[in-house]
């Protein structure tokens, strides 16, 4: 390589301009400074996409469209493996073409749960009480979390319980008392047991979680009193609502939005549907009949942590006897607390608005930011129906997400894709190259802090809104002003940017405390840079970095030229610097 810098400048017009030494540098510092050139330069891209011709594709037909062959490549294998899990090893690719979508979908669904969050932190002996405070320290919930997301089989599962955290959002940050991890990985082992259930059974187990109880103030809510003024906490009822089953304004199949005759959004609920809801979610509380024992630490007794699972208790002497008059359904006064709770899930279950309302975000979650009107029609479609007359189908609901035709030739479309969002990187890169914990405890702590960690960490949301906004959109760029969405990229900025490199390189090199990475898979790769890009070209990004952007990670790698005869801590800094620079690159970042 000359001593001419390779970039001066990124494609991004917003990006502050950054010069590479033209001194020629060693294979860290190399890759530490491209890599940030290329990950500013993702700010302003559109998305990634290989070298093939890209045209605005835009699916207007609302009939099903599911793609049926199997696929014939292994970038097609890839690709899908990426949406539906987080990892697409030569196994993995291999299954996926020698099954088909559809059968290797089916495959995942029936795969059993190898450990819960909860049976982890009992293994490891975090559900008694120690001198270490596990009894009321959190940071054993991250630990599990990111155990939950780092290992073991059925990620196809995890992936998809990861979407629904950030659908139906419980945070770990405000629960406090006693066993807020245990509180937590309960939570999290909902969604893991009821993802391939239905949607009806997930929203009821949700609503009486005791960790959900706590962050949206289920628990202990009290019936009205009409002496004191009191009256039942309305958070849960607002938040069910607009957040988990309809929204804030009625929509079309499609997703789109309902106007009146001034072209004005119609507003789904009022007040009132709120006021007349919240009664229903009252006299709920922990159910500590289930606590086994009670331990005797530091002067003050520390329940068994049972109460953590399962679902609240319910007391009628707390409950509201109120009549409930919401979205043009009555449930009558005296009406027992279960049936009362049935009737008001079923009618935002019902809701015409649920199937769209889900659907669009979960394939932001999971395909890309800006799905056409076309492509939320079919999924809701499905949601209303899976074509055995089941409303809710959640298995039914992933498989139209994912065998979509839009979904399998985002490749072609200019505008299609997402931002990769940090957790998936770190989880795809951490379980691509085998990490395992020296120790079995998983010290991974709230990567949330985005100058030291990722700006996001599994369960760790500032806020029932979750860490981005489905609807968010960039000011002063591009995508704003070509009116699309692009929810991650409320996480994307030049602290998190930094952030994201400095943590990335320092985790691929040295591991973050106990947990470590394996590189013996590209081992062998080290000497030959161009068989080591394609590589991770492959198991990372699907094949889509640009011959430009190939190019350049190569010649950055082998400005530094190695020989079978050079010393192993060279070859490892050329592997470090080749998964750091594919890490920071556009097409990486933003997934197709």
């Amino acid at each position: 390589m000359n001593n001419k810098s390779l970039i001066t400048r990124p494609h991004s017009s917003d990006a502050p301009e950054i010069q590479i030494s033209k001194k020629a540098p060693d294979a860290s510092t190399t890759a530490l400074s491209l890599a940030g050139l290329l990950t500013l330069a993702s700010a302003g891209c559109g998305g990634g996409g290989g070298d093939s011709q890209s045209t605005n594709v835009n699916p207007s037909s609302s009939t099903a469209s599911s793609v049926a062959p199997q696929p014939l490549t292994k970038t097609q294998a890839a690709g899908f493996l990426l949406q539906a899990q987080f990892t697409a090893t030569d196994d993995e690719i291999s299954s996926v073409i020698s099954s088909g979508y559809d059968a290797w979908l089916t495959s995942q669904f029936n795969k059993t749960i190898d450990q819960t969050g909860a049976q982890w932190l009992t293994t490891s002996g975090h559900t008694t009480p120690k001198n270490d405070g596990n009894y009321f320290n959190p940071v054993f919930g991250d630990w599990m979390a990111w155990n939950q997301l780092l290992t073991g089989t059925g990620q196809v599962r995890k992936r998809l319980a990861l979407a629904l955290s950030e659908f139906f959002v419980v945070s770990l940050n405000p629960i406090d008392g006693f066993w807020p991890p245990m509180l937590i990985a309960n939570y999290w082992d909902l969604l893991n047991t009821k993802a391939f259930d239905n949607f009806r059974n997930l929203l009821e187990d949700i609503s009486l979680n005791p960790a959900m109880g706590f962050f949206l103030n289920t628990k202990g809510n009290l019936k009205e009193d009409i002496a004191s003024g009191r009256v039942p906490d309305e958070n849960y009822a607002r938040e069910i609502m607009q957040l988990f089953t309809i929204g804030l304004y009625e929509l079309n199949l499609d997703g789109t939005l309902k106007t009146n005759a001034q072209g004005n959004p119609i507003e789904t609920y009022v007040q009132s549907d709120i006021t007349n809801l919240a009664r229903v979610f009252t006299g709920y509380n922990w159910d500590y009949s289930k606590v086994t024992q009670q331990y005797g630490f530091e002067s003050y007794p520390v329940p068994s942590p049972e109460f953590t699972s399962g679902r609240m208790a319910f007391d009628s002497r707390k409950h509201s006897n109120l009549a409930v008059n919401f979205l043009g359904t009555n449930i009558p006064e005296n009406t027992p607390g279960a049936e009362a709770l049935r009737i008001a899930l079923d009618t935002l279950f019902n809701h015409a608005n649920t199937g769209p309302f889900f659907a669009k975000q979960m394939i932001q979650r999971l395909v890309t930011s800006n799905p056409s009107p076309a492509y939320v029609a079919r999924v809701a479609t499905v949601f209303n129906n899976n074509g055995s007359g089941v409303r809710g189908d959640l298995k039914a609901v992933w498989r139209a997400i994912l065998t979509d035709t839009e979904a399998r030739t985002l490749h072609n479309n200019n505008i299609a894709g997402k931002l990769r969002e940090p957790i998936v990187r770190l989880t795809q890169i951490a379980r691509t190259f085998n990490v395992s914990s020296t120790n079995g405890k998983w010290e991974i702590y709230d990567l949330s802090n985005a100058d030291t960690g990722l700006g996001q960490a599994p369960l760790r949301s500032p806020s029932v809104f979750n860490f981005f906004r489905p609807g968010y959109v960039p000011p002063n760029t591009t995508i704003a002003a070509q009116g699309l969405l692009a929810p991650e990229f409320q996480l994307h900025n030049e602290t998190s940017t930094a952030g994201y490199i400095n943590f990335v390189t320092f985790f691929i090199k040295s591991g973050y405390s106990d947990v470590k990475l394996n590189l013996s898979a590209i081992e062998s790769l080290a000497t030959d840079a161009k068989a080591l890009v394609d590589w991770l070209n492959l198991h990372l990004t699907a094949n889509q970095l640009s011959s430009a952007t190939k190019n350049l990670i190569q010649q950055s790698l082998e400005a530094n030229p190695l020989t079978s005869a050079s010393s192993t801590n060279a070859k490892y800094d050329r592997l470090y610097a080749a998964i750091l620079l594919v890490a920071a690159s556009p097409e990486y970042l933003i997934q197709k």
